[in-house]
């Protein structure tokens, strides 16, 4: 899949061949995971070729990538849907210096054409709830807010 952002940002299915790339991308979200971690989870998912997968890279010309996003197909509850499966996006991030020009815009369509493709009516994230710049981000592409959740837990 070849999508343009501002004619100068291509995006395309993550491959094998991108995982150093990716799992950089990916340290940069997440951060409680090293480079090392996010490339053996990620061997494993295209390994396994897991279907309900999918991810996506934004490079530019040069090759190198700026930005990622990861989604997945839920066939479990999803807060808010009422359908299933949900198209679910796992995560996106874009280098802050590419930010604001349309690059998770089409990180975002990439993944909603597989999640259309797959037969998907719903579209679903989510953030934590200090992530004010991500409920922006989510507002501005059309997302809706159904509801807040506190997680509990407790050893036994």
């Amino acid at each position: 899949m070849n999508q343009q952002a501002g004619n100068t940002i291509r995006i395309e299915r993550a491959s094998r061949d991108d995982i150093d790339a990716w799992a950089k991308l990916r340290t940069a979200l997440w951060s409680d995971q090293s480079m090392q971690e996010h490339s053996r989870d990620l061997r494993r998912l295209l390994d396994d070729d897991v279907a309900d997968f999918r991810g996506f890279l934004a490079f530019r010309p040069d090759g190198e990538a700026v930005g990622f996003a990861e989604a997945c197909l839920r066939h479990d509850y999803v807060n808010g849907c009422r359908s299933s499966p949900v198209l679910f996006l796992e995560g996106i991030h874009v280098e802050p210096a590419f930010r604001r020009g349309g690059v998770g815009r089409a990180l975002l369509e990439a993944v909603r054409a597989f999640g259309k493709a797959s037969g998907c009516t719903e579209f679903a994230s989510d953030a934590l709830l200090d992530n004010v710049d991500s409920h922006r981000f989510h507002a501005a592409l059309g997302f809706e807010e159904t509801q807040r959740v506190v997680y509990f837990r407790q050893p036994l």
